[in-house]
C-alpha cells in the first residue's frame, strides 16, 4: 500500500498550477496566456460578455469646443502686436508662449483680441481642441476594472513579453476592462481580451476613493498616480475621466480642498521671465481649488492621463464644461475636491 499511496494521490488529487509557474511557462505546463489553463477558460466568456466597459460617453461638446478659434503665438524673441493689418506697432508679447483667441483674418493677418493684430508668420499656429471626453459610472459597482490606453500600443501575449507586432495596434484613449492582473519585475500587467496583456505604464486605471469624512454633496477625486477624476454624489460614483496634473516640479498639491471660485473664461499666465513663461486667454471653465490652482478646460493640449502642467488639473474642454454645470446646477458652486495619490512613480 505505501508504494501505491503516491500514485493513487496524483490521481485523486491533480497538480495545481499556480499563476507564479505560468510566468515561467505561460503557454505550456497547463498554462496559457500567462494564466493557469482553468482559470484563463473561466475568463474566456467573461471577455466575450464585457469587451466593452459597462459604461456611457460622454458625448463631444463641439459647441464648447469650436465656441473660440484659439491659435498659439510662439515668440522665443517676442511678438508685436499691431492696430491694424499693416498698421502701426501698439505693443509687444514677452517673450514664451501664448495661446490667443483669433476674431478675424485679414491677408496674412489674425486679430488676437479687438483692434490687436499680429503676422501670419511662421511663429503662429492654429490649435485645434482634443474631442476627449470621459464616461458615466451608470452601475454603481462595475464588475470589472476600468482603464484607458494612453498610447497607441501592441498587446503582448502574456504579462513581461514583448509586444507583438501581428496584432492589431490598441488606438490611444480605448477603453477596455481589467480581467487579470499579474505583476512581474514590479510592473503591474493587465489582460484586457483574449492573449492581449498591456502593461500599466501604458494605460490609466479608474481607482475608486473613500469619501473623506469632510466632504459632502457632489465632489471630485482627482488620482495623480492614474492621472483620473472620479465625479461623486455622496459615496456613489457618477463620472470618470483623464486629467493632467502638474509635472514634477510643479507639481499639484495633495489634500482635500473646497473651490472658493469659478470663471466660464480665465486669463492665465505664469514662470513670468523664463524660458517656458506662458500666456493663455479665455481658458474655459475654470474651478479655483488651492489657491491659484484649478480645475479647468484645456485647448492646447491633448496629453491627457499624463503630467502636463504647472499644477492645475487639466481636463477637456467637453469634461470642464460638464463638471461646471453639474457642480453649478445642483448648488455646489464651492464644492470640495480630494487630490490623492494611488501609488508611486518610478
Amino acid at each position: 500500500m505505501r508504494k501505491i499511496l503516491p500514485l493513487l494521490l496524483i490521481l485523486c488529487f491533480p497538480q495545481v498550477v499556480l499563476a507564479s509557474d505560468c510566468l515561467k511557462t505561460p503557454n505550456e505546463n497547463g498554462c496559457r496566456a500567462g494564466l493557469p489553463e482553468d482559470t484563463y477558460d473561466a475568463l474566456l466568456e467573461e471577455m466575450a460578455r464585457y469587451s466593452e466597459p459597462e459604461v456611457r460617453s460622454l458625448e463631444p461638446n463641439r459647441d464648447e469646443i469650436y465656441r473660440y478659434a484659439y491659435w498659439r503665438l510662439d515668440a522665443p524673441n517676442g511678438i508685436t502686436i499691431y492696430n491694424a493689418p499693416g498698421g502701426s506697432p501698439i505693443k509687444a508679447l514677452d517673450p514664451g508662449y501664448h495661446y490667443v483667441s483669433a476674431y478675424s483674418y485679414q491677408d496674412g493677418w489674425v486679430e488676437i483680441n479687438p483692434g490687436q493684430w499680429v503676422m501670419d508668420d511662421d511663429h503662429t499656429y492654429g490649435v485645434r481642441p482634443s474631442e476627449f471626453a470621459g464616461v458615466f459610472l451608470d452601475k454603481d459597482d462595475l464588475k470589472y476594472p476600468m482603464l484607458w490606453v494612453l498610447v497607441n500600443s501592441y498587446p503582448s501575449p502574456y504579462p513581461g513579453a514583448e509586444p507583438d507586432k501581428t496584432a492589431a495596434v490598441i488606438p490611444r484613449y480605448t477603453r477596455a476592462s481589467i480581467f487579470a492582473t499579474v505583476k512581474v519585475d514590479g510592473w503591474e500587467w493587465y489582460l484586457v481580451s483574449p492573449d492581449h496583456w498591456i502593461k500599466q505604464t501604458e494605460v490609466a486605471r479608474v481607482k475608486l476613493s473613500e469619501k473623506p469624512s469632510e466632504v459632502e454633496g457632489r465632489w471630485v477625486a482627482v488620482d495623480l498616480y492614474e492621472q483620473v477624476l472620479v465625479a461623486y454624489e455622496e459615496e456613489t460614483p457618477i463620472f470618470a475621466t483623464l486629467i493632467a496634473s502638474g509635472l514634477p516640479q510643479w507639481s499639484t498639491n495633495e489634500g482635500t480642498f473646497r473651490t472658493a471660485s469659478r470663471k466660464e473664461d480665465a486669463p492665465m499666465s505664469g514662470a513670468e521671465g523664463q524660458s517656458d513663461f506662458y500666456r493663455l486667454e479665455n481658458v474655459p471653465y475654470a474651478m479655483y481649488f488651492d489657491g491659484k490652482i484649478s480645475l479647468h478646460g484645456t485647448y492646447w493640449h491633448d496629453r491627457f492621463g499624463y503630467r502636463q502642467s504647472h499644477g492645475c488639473v487639466n481636463m477637456s474642454i467637453t469634461d470642464a464644461y460638464w463638471l461646471y454645470h453639474w457642480t453649478l446646477d445642483a448648488g455646489y458652486e464651492q464644492f470640495w475636491v480630494h487630490v490623492f495619490s494611488s501609488g508611486e512613480y518610478q
